[in-house]
């Protein structure tokens, strides 16, 4: 594996003309694709020849060349110059042109252009695409980045997301109207005061929560990917306790250790990331258990306020995800994260979202409402947005073909003026 880095490294230098650099730092780092599985990546820093290192503790100086190769697929995912500034040799593309472009990416990304990769936005020298099935998008979303200088040289390229695999791909025809799915549309319109910064206080507005119908126009499909997957459990149960069958402790915090970065032995094992691992029933069980007593330490006056809504593994850990029990119509609910340590079988560490809902405490409350849902609905109608998308359904591990339901509009509640969200302050 050593030699196998150095010679990746030796190619990266020639490949992208970094002879007026030196590899100022090296991790190998591990992560998790769409599919559960274990990804394992070389970063690399390559520091201008004239700099030495780091001008700061976790600041890289102008011109640094910061590299991420995939040892999976043999594939450059990203190569960014700090900065937009690069001293590299290469690789330049000139004349410039949208064509060349095209050309470079397919040959890095081995993605057929047109069939896998689109262009989405171009501007100046900046190039956006973003990844396809046969022209259709895909979510989770994938997109391809390549930003040159004025001069023609490559100052960044990036990859985010993956085109799916053959196999993982349902292909179907387009068979959805917005008339098949008006009843979705309905349902996902929902009233929302929004805190509006400018005039320090709640405006209620209708608005539409964007969704993903399955292509028979018979169901939908979260926006959660991971929903209801072996590694993320749906539990919807409300947390509850009687003290006198609960020993009380003070909460020991504990600082969590989210790094990826992971060991030359653990690479040539392919040790799998700790989350790829299924959420065994046991594991559920004492994972309730343990949030439980977390609570009764934390918020030992909210028995039956709040709801376990799930559990979801997270870089070796698993966190729990609660929620008040009671909401309201504002757009920012209360949120708790736990961070649980199954080793030791108790939450190490936990984050509450109460300090940004703070901020809208001197809001004055929303006007009362005087639009109907119907009213409201009635003005959107012909706003309403409906866009082949292949989805990813975790419960068959597969891209369906679905229609993203959507409006960037939305009907102010009090006096019936239909707004862009861009506008919304």
């Amino acid at each position: 594996m050593e030699n196998k880095i150095k010679e990746i490294i030796e190619t990266t230098k020639l490949k992208f003309g970094l002879d007026n650099y030196h590899l100022g730092q090296q991790e190998l780092y591990r992560g998790i694709n769409e599919f559960n599985e274990t990804i394992y990546s070389l970063s690399m820093e390559w520091y201008p020849a004239h700099m030495m290192e780091q001008d700061e503790e976790g600041v890289n100086p102008k011109g640094t060349a910061v590299i991420q190769y995939q040892l999976d697929t043999g594939q450059y995912r990203s190569v960014i110059f700090v900065q937009g500034m690069s001293y590299a040799n290469g690789p330049i593309c000139s004349p410039l042109s949208l064509n060349e472009i095209i050309r470079w990416v397919e040959r890095e990304s081995t993605l057929v252009y047109g069939k896998q990769f689109q262009l989405s936005q171009q501007k100046d020298n900046r190039f956006q695409f973003f990844i396809c099935v046969g022209g259709i998008p895909i979510a989770p979303s994938g997109q391809i980045e390549v930003h040159l200088d004025h001069m023609g040289k490559l100052v960044q390229y990036s990859i985010y997301g993956q085109y799916p695999p053959a196999a993982s791909i349902q292909e179907e025809l387009y068979s959805l109207s917005l008339h098949k799915v008006e009843s979705f549309a309905k349902k996902q319109l929902q009233l929302i005061e929004y805190p509006a910064q400018e005039q320090q206080r709640y405006i209620p507005f209708y608005l539409m929560e964007e969704i993903y119908v399955s292509n028979d126009g018979q169901g939908i499909l979260p926006f959660q990917f991971t929903a209801n997957s072996p590694t993320h459990l749906t539990i919807d149960e409300v947390v509850a306790w009687d003290f006198t069958n609960i020993q009380t402790e003070p909460f020991e915090r504990v600082d969590v250790n989210l790094s990826e970065i992971i060991s030359v032995e653990q690479a040539v094992v392919r040790e799998p990331h700790p989350d790829t691992f299924p959420i065994t029933t046991e594991e559920q069980e004492k994972c309730i258990t343990v949030v439980k007593r977390a609570m009764v330490q934390l918020y030992p006056d909210d028995s039956g306020q709040w709801v376990l809504k799930a559990l979801q593994r997270d870089r070796g850990y698993i966190q729990a995800v609660l929620r008040k029990k009671k909401t309201t119509n504002h757009m920012f609910q209360r949120k708790l994260l736990l961070f649980i340590d199954t080793e030791r079988s108790a939450v190490v560490n936990h984050m509450d979202n109460i300090t940004l809902l703070r901020m809208f405490d001197p809001f004055e409350r929303a006007e009362d409402v005087k639009i109907s849902h119907e009213e409201a609905f009635s003005k959107l109608k012909d706003l309403i947005e409906l866009s082949p998308v292949y989805v990813y359904d975790a419960t068959q591990t597969k891209y369906i073909l679905c229609g993203k339901l959507d409006c960037h509009f939305g009907v102010h509640a009090v006096n019936g003026e239909v707004l862009s969200l861009n506008d919304l302050h």
